[in-house]
């Protein structure tokens, strides 16, 4: 359970940090209101993943989930350029994670 927990935490730093970057340092409400709201989900799942997961994997595994997904919604989404060395490169990045979870 710790792990569902840890990897929806993941996806909600995607949506707080693409929500401050969408916020326009904090002038903009609907952003503001979404990085506010995706922060607490973000680090309270966080918090529970750790009560039963290593801390260095727990953290590890919550920051590459959430770059990986905000680098990708943004190449989608066309406010980064998307390019094959950046999809190889989020690749090993998640390569790494499932490395993290599947060695002991």
């Amino acid at each position: 359970m710790a792990w569902l927990i840890l990897v929806v935490s993941g996806a909600f730093e995607a949506v707080w940090a693409t929500a401050l970057g969408k916020s326009d340092g904090f002038s903009k409400l609907g952003p503001t209101l979404v990085f506010a709201v995706a922060l607490v989900i973000s680090m309270g799942g966080l918090a529970l993943a750790m009560r039963t997961l290593p801390t260095g994997t727990a953290y590890a595994v919550w920051v590459a989930i959430g770059a990986a997904l905000t680098v990708t919604y943004a190449m989608i989404t066309g406010d980064e350029a998307a390019s094959w060395i950046k999809v190889a490169l989020l690749m090993g990045i998640v390569g790494c994670v499932v490395g993290l979870k599947v060695l002991p």
